[in-house]
């Protein structure tokens, strides 16, 4: 592949300002030669085998929130960390509509379903190689071994009359014609977007076919003709439906019982996922996947996957003006396979590209307890996003 990062270009004798963050995490920088100038990436190198070290879910409490990686991962007590999911970052194309905030793809925290993924049409970010969905997640399981997956929603709205299938789980944009369900989990973002747009048109007109009730206690409680804003008790479901949902919805009477279940379904996984967040793949058992991008280069971050699982590579280019050019999605794939990476998954990037990590190694300075961030963002300052990778140690 013509500009690609060969495999020599990212041997261990190119790698510098190495040090150890912690047992079994390091961090090192090199430079990559590619199409479009040079490019410098850094990385924090996670051994998942070591037992006092392990990745999590880093997110600002709710789904539809943000917040600055460092902030995320002082506040989670991380010793590094990136930025996750592409996110719903702006509304410019439905004027007076809060932008949530909330991810793309699916999110899993601590073993805990936190959101679906919004449809196709509706996701931020570059295009995706042929036949990937939103549904597309990278996560680390009860086995502590890294892998790529989708998850896909399973769930329905049981009441003593009817039965309908549940076609979303806390995510700002729901199916045509279906009813969504929001809990504590989402926060107090306007549940207004999630019934805006369509599966195939992000920028369509919203909704005025729209209705949502709430549910405690397995009964409704509250019922209003168009989504609201607001925190959503715990114990609370409220159900938003859009089009054939809303007239569905409009059946409900307050007091009628009403039973809401949903989880998260691995397509491949048999071990459930202890974390996870979307993306989506860009290499897959060593080769890269058909169809990526060799032409648009930007300032990225990825994750890479190797040694069956136990080590993981998070990866985020250095947004400063002498590299801002950046990678393309396919040299990005042949960077984390030069890595020695099996499986690689690209991630949110521009100016949330976002690394950092403990600043005890960074500044030199015993008891140091924040992090300071590694690369520069592309915007000059970190970007508040949806979530992240935090690592953890226990030494």
């Amino acid at each position: 592949m013509v500009g690609a990062a060969p495999a020599s270009g990212v041997q261990a004798s190119e790698k510098t300002g190495a040090s150890r963050i912690a047992p079994g995490v390091e961090y090192w920088k090199f430079d990559i030669p590619a199409s479009h100038g040079m490019a410098r990436a850094h990385v924090l190198d996670v051994d998942l085998s070591d037992p006092d070290t392990g990745v999590g879910l880093l997110y600002p409490g709710a789904v539809g929130a943000r917040s600055v990686v460092s902030a995320l991962a002082d506040g989670a007590g991380a010793v590094g960390g990136i930025n996750g999911d592409f996110f719903n970052i702006s509304e410019t194309q439905h004027p007076g509509v809060e932008a949530t905030g909330a991810p793309v793809g699916p999110a899993v925290a601590r073993g805990r379903a936190l959101k679906a993924a919004v449809p196709n049409g509706q996701r931020f970010g570059p295009a995706m190689p042929p036949g990937v969905t939103t549904e597309a997640v990278l996560g680390v399981g009860f086995d502590r071994r890294a892998r790529m997956d989708s998850l896909r929603l399973d769930g329905e709205v049981r009441t003593q009359q009817t039965r309908l299938p549940l076609g979303g789980l806390n995510q700002y944009a729901l199916p045509v014609g279906s009813v969504g369900a929001f809990t504590s989990d989402w926060g107090s973002t306007s549940r207004v977007r999630s019934t805006c747009g369509t599966d195939t048109n992000r920028g369509a007109p919203c909704s005025t076919d729209t209705h949502e009730v709430t549910v405690r206690g397995g009964r409704v409680v509250e019922s209003a003709g168009t989504p609201g804003s607001g925190a959503v008790a715990p114990g609370t479901t409220v159900l938003v439906g859009r089009e054939a949902g809303a007239q569905e919805l409009r059946k409900l009477s307050i007091g009628e019982r009403v039973h809401v279940r949903h989880r998260l379904v691995a397509a491949q996984s048999r071990t459930p996922f202890r974390f996870a967040l979307g993306g989506y793949p860009v290499l897959r058992g060593g080769a890269p996947l058909p169809g990526l991008d060799s032409v648009t280069s930007a300032v990225r971050t990825a994750a890479g996957i190797s040694d069956n699982g136990r080590r993981l590579l998070l990866l985020s280019l250095d947004g400063s003006p002498e590299f801002r050019t950046g990678l393309t999605i396919a040299e990005m794939a042949e960077t984390l396979r030069g890595l020695g990476a099996r499986d690689g998954f690209s991630l949110d990037g521009g100016g949330s590209s976002t690394l950092v990590s403990s600043a005890t190694l960074v500044a030199r300075a015993p008891g140091a307890e924040a992090v300071t961030v590694r690369n520069h963002p592309s915007g000059g300052t970190e970007r508040a996003v949806a979530n992240g990778i935090g690592v953890f140690s226990r030494s």
